[in-house]
């Protein structure tokens, strides 16, 4: 079960990017940069939601009398870590423009 929420919030992490920018898109009040504030922090959290949710599978599989898959945590941690590195760049991105425009 973990390891089915772990996926799913690594793939929400990874789309928020691009659905703040679909959504800076679409809205006229909305730019590109203030979907990306909001964007950038979200894809974060979720990714790091979705680290914790892998690790809580990965445990209880080792803790389990019962054979488990390992193919659904492996998916759930490169998930995880897909969307956490999706809100890092993100935010690097963001941080390298503040410091361009505060060099300006």
């Amino acid at each position: 079960m973990a390891s089915k929420l772990a996926v799913v919030l690594g793939i929400l992490a990874a789309l928020a990017i691009p659905g703040s920018v679909a959504a800076a898109q679409f809205l006229s009040g909305v730019t590109l940069l203030e979907a990306l504030y909001v964007g950038a922090p979200v894809s974060v959290t979720l990714g790091l939601l979705a680290l914790l949710a892998a690790r809580r599978a990965r445990l209880a599989a080792t803790r389990s009398v019962r054979p488990v898959r390992t193919g659904s945590i492996r998916a759930a941690r490169v998930a995880a870590w897909t969307g956490f590195y999706v809100g890092v760049v993100a935010a690097l991105a963001l941080g390298v423009y503040g410091v361009l425009v505060w060099a300006q």
